[in-house]
């Protein structure tokens, strides 16, 4: 979602894919499945990887709309989670990551050492983990959002599948979090509790929230949901540079992070417009967020809800093709 997180791939065309969704296991590796346009001689082809949450498959649905309408290519999408994304990106099986939330392992390994990837640039939006109740809840009990209040509450966020403690609601396995060690460390009475998948986990909140029940969740902006179900972020202890380096040790909050695109080094270099293109790729939180409540809640297609906001801001994405 990612410390860092998180769908599938956004797909459109002839050269499409159909759109999955992480179940309870989390995504296959796939690193090993390459694009069928990868490599082809003369082919004006470029291969995404997609992880697995909308905010994601907002940025790759309209850079493959853009791709393919203006500048002919085809594009391929590999769903693929995010640490094996970066070995997929090295070996060239993708050319791009368009959203990173910092993996600060892969980057020296990849981007440092071997220089197999370049960045790309920012994506123009800064990501933010946390944990989160309802407003609802926090209007009526304030202190809910001071971590060293949580204790509190456990008994009235216990679940069927928390056992006798509070329940941490978490989203797929897949995502790289600290909250097993942020409720071990602050010593506190919950436990985490995956949903499978953020698809899964959105269903769930917006079942509490219809209900009025409290919930403690991990998420994230920025996501289109605060907009159906307004939350209100716990405080946990403030963020220090490397306050997470021991992911045994964590006792602190997420950090803001401005999220990345990443290259193939290859591709940066001879992917003509296309890699332009991508380099250039930055928009607003805003944006983001507009793509994925089409795709999400309103249900549109990517490729529809890309067309949709293109066509709206048409001086945005032109500049990117200049």
């Amino acid at each position: 979602m990612r410390i860092r997180i998180r769908t599938t791939a956004a797909v459109a065309g002839v050269s499409s894919l159909s759109l999955l969704l992480l179940n309870g296991c989390g995504a296959a590796d796939m690193t090993k499945q390459a694009s069928p346009f990868a490599n082809a001689q003369g082919a004006k082809s470029v291969t995404l990887s997609v992880q697995s949450w909308v905010g994601a498959q907002a940025n790759v649905a309209v850079a493959q709309y853009l791709l393919e309408h203006e500048l002919g290519y085809r594009v391929d999408t590999v769903q693929i989670d995010e640490v094996p994304a970066w070995d997929a990106l090295s070996q060239g099986r993708v050319d791009a990551i368009m959203e990173d939330w910092g993996h600060p392992d892969e980057e020296q390994l990849y981007v440092k050492d071997k220089k197999t990837i370049v960045p790309g640039g920012d994506l123009g939006v800064t990501g933010h983990i946390g944990w989160y109740v309802p407003t609802y809840f926090a209007k009526a009990h304030p202190d809910v959002t001071d971590w060293k209040n949580l204790n509190k509450y456990a008994d009235q966020m216990r679940t069927a599948e928390s056992g006798g403690k509070g329940q941490l609601m978490d989203g797929s396995p897949s995502y790289v979090t600290n909250d097993k060690a942020l409720v071990n460390n602050l010593d506190l009475d919950y436990q985490v509790v995956f949903a499978g998948s953020e698809a899964a986990q959105i269903t769930q909140i917006k079942q509490f929230a219809k209900e009025k029940k409290p919930f403690l969740t991990y998420w994230y902006e920025p996501q289109w949901l605060f907009k159906k179900v307004p939350m209100t972020e716990v405080k946990l202890p403030a963020y220090k540079e490397g306050c997470d380096a021991d992911p045994e040790k964590v006792a602190c909050a997420y950090p803001h992070t401005p999220l990345q695109k990443y290259l193939n080094a290859d591709f940066a270099k001879d992917g003509g417009a296309a890699a332009a293109l991508l380099k250039k790729f930055k928009w607003t939180t805003e944006d983001q967020n507009e793509v994925s409540l089409m795709i999400a809640e309103q249900k549109l297609s990517p490729e529809e809800a890309a067309k949709k906001w293109a066509d709206s801001h048409e001086s945005t994405w032109k500049a990117w093709l200049s």
